[in-house]
């Protein structure tokens, strides 16, 4: 590449302690690779938990760590064997890849590969950079009406996305989403682009469901301090559904939201678990069995959720856009990052280093 273009990184030391360094531009290692320029960047909880935190369970950074996974790009150079990209295309980044090997890839899971190398997650450095290799497979092609910002977003959606298709919900459905952060706000947009009548955003913040009831929420539901029971109770009061509902997705991972959501569904209705709170927690297990709910789990995205996400968005299904509060220059990312801390933003998306239309 020329000198003209920077490999400027936003590097992690520590807790708290974060530099902005020049490293080298990648090289293709693989004839199936290709090499993107970033464009745009959005934060996730897991970068804001790293940043102040400097570990997520037991994934603890080490060394310093590039942060960042939620990326569109450009492609810059594209091995010898890819046929699918272009010097030139617009792309959005899957940020995970696959030994395409073991039991669970084969098996169609590959999301559930044990030897994952997800961007942003130790030893692995993420995206808050200059360019970045990825196999070509993993990077997606923007359809020409959806901008690379959006593109950003596509990450967020493709887990919103796999969280619906999860829970199975279809036309006809009542769903209730507990937690109108990123990935709530965007599993209300898809759940209605499913067909489901019913769908309503609760959180604690009447500004996050403000935006719900803008982007798709046909109810919402300012959660109380009250038992989770009376919650429930009210939520079906509210939907006039005193049965339950279809769908119960929580999108938060506090305990008291995933109480409310077993006590709200109804009898063999679907809850699915998207939200990572406490590694434990109490819940109403006598509800689960007595209702014969079916629960599951949803761990970020697997084979069709990027596409999916991007078709939602390009027939204009899901307004991302509306999600973005603000876009900022590379070097303005570690305030990017107290703004999302401190809740001031829906999303907000950091510039690449070589990007200069923020």
């Amino acid at each position: 590449m020329g000198s003209t273009f920077t490999n400027l990184s936003f590097v992690l030391k520590e807790p708290k302690s974060i530099e902005f360094a020049e490293r080298p531009i990648p090289t293709i290692s693989s004839p199936h690779d290709v090499l993107v320029a970033i464009s745009y960047t959005g934060i996730c909880g897991s970068d804001v938990h790293y940043w102040q935190h400097g570990a997520i369970g037991h994934y603890v950074v080490k060394d310093p760590m590039v942060l960042g996974h939620e990326s569109s790009a450009v492609v810059a150079q594209v091995g010898d064997q890819v046929t699918s990209l272009k010097v030139g295309d617009r792309v959005a980044l899957e940020p995970g890849y696959p030994c395409r090997r073991c039991v669970q890839c084969l098996g169609g899971h590959y999301n559930l590969c044990p030897d994952m190398r997800f961007a942003a997650t130790p030893p692995y450095d993420g995206t808050l950079t200059g360019f970045w290799t990825a196999p070509s497979d993993f990077c997606y092609k923007l359809p020409d009406n959806v901008s690379l910002k959006e593109g950003a977003m596509i990450e967020p959606l493709a887990v919103a996305v796999h969280i619906v298709r999860q829970a199975q919900i279809s036309p006809g459905h009542s769903v209730v989403v507990m937690g109108a952060g990123p990935v709530g706000l965007l599993c209300a947009a898809v759940a209605r682009a499913f067909g489901a009548d019913i769908v309503c955003s609760v959180d604690v913040v009447d500004s996050k469901l403000k935006v719900a009831k803008r982007l798709a929420a046909t109810h919402t539901y300012s959660a109380k301090s009250v038992p989770p029971e009376e919650n429930a109770n009210n939520l079906k009061d509210l939907l006039g559904l005193t049965g339950g509902v279809d769908v119960v997705i929580d999108a938060s991972g506090a305990a008291s939201s995933i109480q409310t959501s077993l006590h709200v569904v109804r009898p063999g209705g679907t809850f699915v678990q998207g939200g990572m709170g406490r590694s434990d927690i109490e819940f109403p297990i006598m509800a689960l069995c007595q209702k014969e709910v079916t629960a599951r789990g949803s761990f970020r995205y697997g084979s069709g959720d990027y596409r999916l996400a991007i078709d939602l968005v390009g027939s204009g299904k899901v307004d991302v856009k509306s999600l973005i509060t603000m876009v900022v220059p590379f070097l303005e990312a570690e305030q990017a990052f107290e703004k999302v801390a401190s809740g001031q933003v829906v999303k907000i998306l950091i510039a690449g280093p070589n990007q200069h239309s923020a």
